[in-house]
């Protein structure tokens, strides 16, 4: 479905990635860890379009994407939920969901998804009048992930979904994405909850100062004597 291939991409005189390359295919759950700093959000920026790659190509089904305006991916397919979620506090929730349906023409599967997305996260139901700010932060999350969801996704990728989240928060995310990935959503998934990620991922790369120095299914890598070093603290998973 997607294949990037040597690709790197710099901020100015940074080099943030360096020939990295990774597949995903459809119907995969693939997650990309790394400490802070490896590239891993700049890997998700790039393949969405806000980035433009110094070198190196990303393919979406046989055809070049690399560099190509978000707005041109998302009618593609490609959905990115970011670092940090980005609701629009002052808009309500609802208006944060149709936003996700920006590009879409198709008003009666356009109101079928959103009731899908409402039953998928209950709570963004009983909210649905108020301002997204007004949200706690794993709601904000629900949102924004809903908010993906409303531009119909068949790559849907989530940049730190469990960052700032309480535990029991982080698990259920955790159950969502397996039950979307089940429904048909291809998910490429940044991580620093490498545990979380590798438990829920097909398949798994390790991002190191830009490049990719390991990848292997998630059970691999979890049982990975150096991944449990680096990134798992030293526990067997």
């Amino acid at each position: 479905m997607l294949e990037v291939a040597d690709l790197s991409v710099a901020y100015g005189p940074i080099v943030a990635l360096r020939q990295a390359s990774l597949v995903l295919e459809e119907g995969e759950i693939v997650t990309v860890i790394g400490a802070n700093g490896a590239g891993k959000s700049t890997l998700l920026r790039t393949i969405c379009g806000i980035l433009r790659p110094r070198s190196g190509s990303i393919r979406l089904e046989g055809q070049e994407i690399g560099g190509r305006p978000s707005s041109d991916l998302v009618r593609r397919g490609i959905a990115l939920v970011p670092e940090g979620r980005h609701v629009f506090a002052e808009m309500t929730v609802r208006e944060n969901l149709d936003l996700g349906a920006y590009y879409r023409r198709d008003g009666a599967a356009v109101a079928r998804d959103l009731e899908h997305v409402l039953e998928t996260f209950p709570i963004l139901r009983e909210k649905i009048r108020l301002s997204g700010g007004g949200l706690s932060g794993g709601q904000q999350q629900m949102l924004a992930i809903g908010r993906a969801l409303m531009s119909r996704p068949r790559l849907l990728m989530l940049d730190e979904p469990s960052l700032g989240l309480a535990p029991a928060i982080v698990q259920q995310l955790g159950r969502i994405i397996r039950d979307l990935n089940a429904a048909g959503t291809t998910v490429l998934l940044v991580e620093q909850n490498a545990r979380m990620a590798l438990r829920l991922a097909h398949r798994g790369y390790v991002l190191a100062t830009g490049r990719v120095t390991r990848t292997g299914t998630g059970a691999a890598l979890l049982a990975d004597p150096a991944v449990q070093e680096s990134y798992l603290g030293g526990l067997a998973a």
